[in-house]
Order: C-alpha cells, then sequence, then structure tokens
C-alpha cells in the first residue's frame, strides 16, 4: 500500500443536492423485486449451472414470490435460448410472473431474443449500453452522443421487431440501463434515460423501467442515495417510470446503498438470493427484505423454510453461504459470550404472541425463517453460565438451581478451555453427569432405606466410603436429614444443608425425578450434588453423596 499521502486514489465526487429529502424518510413498503440469480448471478459461477439446475431454481424463486425474475440473455448462447425456450413451452410460468431477458442494444441480438420469448405472457426486455466516461474513452472511443444514439437505436429496433410480439398477445415492457450509471455524469445519466424515455413513449399504464446499477461500487451509500434522488426529481416523465436499483458490493456496502436509494425515492431492487454475482457480488434480495421484515414491513417474499431455499441455492450455484452470513448464516442465531447467552435466555420468557418480538441479541425470530432455537446458545471457552443451563435445560430437561448456575459454568469453561474448542450438547451433558450424578468416590452408596416414620425418621445405608464398606444409621426429621446424621456418625467431614429443590425428568411411567443439593462445609465453602432415581426419595440422597463427593475431591 502507498504510503501518506496517499495520491494513487481519489475521493469520489459528492453530489449537489442541498435540498435533498431522503434523510427524513422512512421505508414503508417493500420494493418491486427482481431475482436476477439466473442471468447476472449464473455468470459469476466458476461453473454456471445446467438447465435443470435452471429449472429447480426458478421454481424456487417462483416458490418464494417473485414476480419478475430475468431468466437470461438468449442472444448470447444456445443454453441460454434454450433454457428460455423450455420455460416457455413447457408453460412454467404462472399468469402473473413476468420474466426478463438482457440484451445489448444490436439489431440481430434483439431479433434473437425475441425469438426466444414467442409465446411468453409478460416479458420484460431489457435494453443496456455502456455510458461512464471510462467506458466510453478506453472500451468504446465514443462520443456522449454516439452512446445516445446506441441506446435510442436499440429502442427503436424493440419496437420494430417487437410489435409481432405485441400482436401475438404479449405484454412486452422495456427496462433501460444506463450501464456503470453511478460513475457517469448525473446529466448525462439522465440525458441518455431521457432520450430512451422519448423513443419508447411510456405510460402511466405501461411504464418504462429506468434501472440506474452500480455496476460497481465506488462511493458511499449517502452518495449513491443522492444519485438516485436526483434523477427521481428531474426525470420529466417521473409518473411513467420505474425508478430501478442494480447495487454491486466491492465496498461492503450495496444493501446499505439499497436501502438509503429506497428511501431516495426508487421503486424496484434487482438483486440475488445471498448476494451471488460478479467480484464482491450483487445485491442480497434476502437480507434486503428480511430487514424490511424486522420493521414489520411485508416484505411480499416468503423466506419461512430459508434452510430449504439455502441447500437448493448452494447445491446448484456449488456456492457456500458464509457462517455469519445475515439470517441463514449456520452461526447467526448463537450466541458464544456469556453475558449474550445470559441475556437471551433472561428475555427470551418474557415473548408473547400479542406483543412485539424483543429478544436480546436475536432481531428475527428464528422460526418465522425456519430455524430452530436449538441452535441459539452454542459453549465455547467464553461462554458464561447462563449458556450453559440454557443447553442443559432445553436439550436436556435439567432445570438447574440458579445458584448452580455458576459452578456448573466454570467446570464447563474449563473443558472448553482444555479442549481450545467449541463444545456440543452432547459434551456439556457429559461433563454434567461425570461432574454429578456418576461421582462414586470417595463414596459410594450401595444401598439406602428408611427403617422408621413417626414424627421423625430413621435411616439406614450402606456405603463404601474410602474402599471401607459401612452400615451407617442416622435419625432426622426427614429422609435427606435422616442421611445427613448418618454421615456424621460415621465419621465423615461435617457439612449442612443450604437449599434443595427437585422436578421430574420427562413424562408418564417412565419420567425420573431429579434432585438438587447444595451443601455447605465448615470451611464455609458451599458445593451443589445432583441425583436421579424413579424414586423422588432416593434421588435426593444421591444428590447428597454427589455434593459430598465434590466438597471431599476439593479438600
Amino acid at each position: 500500500m502507498q504510503s501518506a499521502p496517499v495520491t494513487k486514489y481519489r475521493p469520489f465526487p459528492p453530489v449537489n443536492l442541498p435540498d435533498r429529502q431522503w434523510p427524513g424518510r422512512v421505508i414503508e413498503r417493500a420494493p418491486t423485486w427482481c431475482s436476477v440469480d439466473l442471468r447476472d448471478g449464473n455468470q459469476a459461477l466458476a461453473q454456471p449451472m445446467n438447465v435443470e439446475e435452471k429449472i429447480e431454481f426458478f421454481d424456487m424463486l417462483v416458490k418464494i414470490g417473485f414476480k419478475e425474475i430475468e431468466v437470461g440473455f438468449p442472444s448470447a448462447s444456445q443454453i441460454e435460448f434454450d433454457f428460455c425456450r423450455r420455460l416457455i413451452e413447457e408453460n412454467r410460468i404462472p399468469a402473473d410472473v413476468s420474466i426478463q431477458i438482457l440484451c445489448q442494444c444490436r439489431e440481430e441480438l434483439i431479433t434473437r431474443s425475441l425469438e426466444a420469448l414467442k409465446g411468453a405472457k409478460n416479458v420484460i426486455f431489457h435494453l443496456y449500453n455502456s455510458t461512464s466516461p471510462k467506458q466510453r474513452d478506453y472500451v468504446f472511443g465514443a462520443s456522449k452522443a454516439d452512446i445516445v444514439a446506441i441506446a435510442v437505436k436499440g429502442v427503436s429496433l424493440l419496437k420494430k421487431h417487437g410489435q409481432a410480439l405485441i400482436d401475438a398477445g404479449t405484454n412486452l415492457r422495456l427496462e433501460y440501463s444506463p450501464e456503470s450509471f453511478t460513475s457517469t455524469e448525473l446529466e448525462f445519466a439522465l440525458e441518455i434515460c431521457e432520450a430512451v424515455s422519448d423513443a419508447w413513449q411510456p405510460t402511466k399504464a405501461n411504464k418504462i423501467i429506468l434501472n440506474l446499477p452500480a455496476t460497481v461500487e465506488y462511493a458511499t451509500p449517502n452518495v449513491h442515495a443522492d444519485q438516485i434522488e436526483w434523477m427521481c426529481t428531474h426525470l420529466t416523465r417521473r409518473e411513467a417510470t420505474i425508478v430501478s436499483l442494480h447495487t454491486h458490493n466491492d465496498r461492503g456496502t450495496g444493501v446499505a446503498a439499497t436501502e438509503l436509494a429506497l428511501l431516495a425515492g426508487a421503486d424496484r431492487v434487482e438483486g440475488t438470493l445471498f448476494g451471488n454475482g460478479e467480484r464482491t457480488g450483487n445485491l442480497d434480495l434476502v437480507v434486503v427484505a428480511l430487514n424490511l421484515y424486522t420493521h414489520g414491513i411485508d416484505p411480499k417474499l416468503d423466506f419461512s423454510d430459508i434452510n430449504h431455499i439455502r441447500d437448493v441455492y448452494e447445491r446448484c450455484t456449488r456456492m457456500e453461504i458464509h457462517p455469519r452470513h445475515p439470517y441463514a448464516g449456520e452461526l447467526v442465531f448463537t450466541a458464544f459470550s456469556g453475558s449474550h447467552q445470559d441475556a437471551i435466555k433472561k428475555s427470551w420468557p418474557h415473548q408473547s404472541p400479542d406483543r412485539p418480538w424483543d429478544v436480546i441479541y436475536i432481531p428475527i425470530d428464528p422460526a418465522d425463517i425456519g430455524r430452530s432455537y436449538k441452535a441459539i446458545i452454542r459453549i465455547n471457552s467464553q461462554s458464561g453460565k447462563g449458556g450453559v443451563a440454557y443447553i442443559l435445560e432445553n436439550e436436556f430437561g435439567y432445570q438447574l438451581p440458579k445458584l448452580m448456575h455458576k459452578e456448573i459454568g466454570k467446570v464447563v469453561n474449563d473443558l472448553a478451555d482444555s479442549k481450545g474448542a467449541e463444545l456440543t450438547p452432547q459434551d456439556i451433558h457429559d461433563v454434567f453427569v461425570r461432574e454429578y450424578i456418576d461421582r462414586v468416590s470417595p463414596v459410594a452408596l450401595r444401598e439406602f432405606r428408611t427403617m422408621e416414620r413417626t414424627s421423625t425418621v430413621t435411616c439406614q445405608a450402606d456405603l463404601l466410603a474410602y474402599g471401607v464398606e459401612k452400615i451407617v444409621t442416622g435419625t432426622g426429621n426427614g429422609p435427606i436429614d435422616a442421611f445427613v446424621q448418618s454421615l456424621r456418625a460415621a465419621g465423615l467431614p461435617k457439612f449442612e444443608l443450604v437449599s434443595y429443590s427437585e422436578h421430574s425428568l420427562g413424562s408418564g411411567a417412565e419420567a425420573r425425578a431429579v434432585s438438587y443439593i447444595q451443601i455447605k462445609t465448615e470451611r464455609g465453602t458451599t458445593f451443589f450434588g445432583a441425583g436421579i432415581d424413579t424414586n423422588i426419595e432416593l434421588a435426593s440422597i444421591k444428590a447428597v453423596v454427589s455434593a459430598l463427593n465434590r466438597a471431599l475431591d476439593k479438600k
């Protein structure tokens, strides 16, 4: 990289728009969406989709709810032509869906494209030519007048050759793109768009689509919004024009640029699922649509089974969705941070159908897009007590006392530190069972029975303590107290009970009870224990032994 001063690059010039209105506006409804996955997205794949894959993808786009779908560049290759024909001849296009094709402003390409569209009900014919100064100078060696003439000729040829399609019953609409709009002088972009509109003569009933692409993203999103607002306010046929957006993501701000441009007056958005496209990609339609949804706006697209959509996308495109990709990524409903886990756990129970969604750190209900709650919290060395307790409760049914959360959290985090990796829910369960349930050393309980129950309870227990068999007895105000007294009589260290809780684990005839006991040693240190049994009384006795063994291990 060049050291300061950086002279190799220059800032993008701002737009002189002192009375800009977009900063004070809010988005109130979804735009018209157009998927360009099958053309713009497909051309960016190392291995483009075959016809069968494109058909599967098309069917998915229809199911999601797209009413405008760019299906290809039929004049560019036979595969593209054949795909377009197959959609039409096999009646795969619903009556309310328009297919869109791309074409350069050349007569032989326009006529070839029209051949591919015969029999289609609704067609958007997308013409384009390059307009930026660098394209004019470096690529075409053409003047502004030459570039305008190319666009106008293309529109005139479409009107001439497309009449037969219209006469046959096709609803033919024009979309025009001044390619590299955002790096074209605004005055010239307006000039060529006005010339195209003059040639087409749109009406309110048959509007022209003027697509204003950020073919390469050079500026900050606010500059893009200024450019769009400037165009919207200067177009003479604005009421007969659909202003369309087509952002790319070279600066990583394609979504932001689109959202601000919608505030600036745009009506329509082109993009792809998950942002597939040239270089850093096209606009991600999933993100923009679900961003609207989280603000209470119906996006008119259905992503309620986003896992299936992701599967089809990855299989057909051979691209992988990043784990941190908004909404669809494997980890986006996952919290590793302990404080995040705790906040999620505490805020989740406050949700109800009659209140707006408000779970801390999770801006959308994962269930709305077919995601599972089970993957929300996962555990590594950065996790906290709340996350561990959440896993044990939601995956395995343990309702740990709150004071126990810190204790088990430390045990689990110690393991995560030693492994240096994420722990699965099963790993966490195994730690819990090993630490609390399966402890048989230095004290193992062989048998426990109550011998007498009056105002007090007398018990007898068979123990193996430090390898020595012992039969102990004790009397107390209940089975647990009696057992504690028997342990003291056996010469084991003294302790007192601090807390006790229990609940059923499972339901029906096979249900077991789980008991949690907290004890305090003579040194004032507290330890929890846990026990499981079909008999609640025996589960409590096992929990006492568990807590005692943990205390003795820490001596």
